[in-house]
C-alpha cells in the first residue's frame, strides 16, 4: 500500500505541535516555490540562471531545494537574470491563505 504525500501530510497536520512549525515554515517555502515558478516561466535551467546572474548553479539548487536562505540581494540578482523584478509584501495576518 502506498500512501500519497498530501495524505500522509494531511494525517500530519492534525498534530497541534507539526501544524504550528509547518506553517511556521510557510514563507521560506514560498520563496522557494517562487525562485522554481519563476524560472520555470522564464524558460531557464539553473545552469543558464546561474551564468545570467553569476551565481554558481549549485548555489541556485540549494536555494530550490530549500538548503540556503537566499539574501534580498541574492533574490534581486535571481530576478533580474531572468528578466523580472522582485516585490516583497507584508500582508496582515488575516490575509493569509493556505
Amino acid at each position: 500500500m502506498s500512501v500519497k504525500f498530501n495524505d500522509f501530510l494531511e494525517e500530519q497536520l492534525q498534530d497541534p505541535e507539526f501544524r504550528q512549525e509547518y506553517e511556521a515554515l510557510q514563507p521560506e517555502r514560498a520563496i522557494i516555490q517562487a525562485i522554481i515558478d519563476a524560472r520555470a516561466s522564464s524558460g531557464l535551467t539553473q545552469k543558464e540562471l546561474s551564468e545570467r546572474t553569476g551565481i554558481a548553479q549549485g548555489d541556485i539548487s540549494k536555494l530550490e531545494r530549500g538548503s540556503a536562505n537566499p539574501s534580498i540581494r541574492t533574490l534581486q540578482r535571481l530576478a533580474e537574470g531572468m528578466g523580472m523584478r522582485l516585490r516583497l509584501e507584508f500582508l496582515p495576518l488575516n490575509s493569509l491563505t493556505k
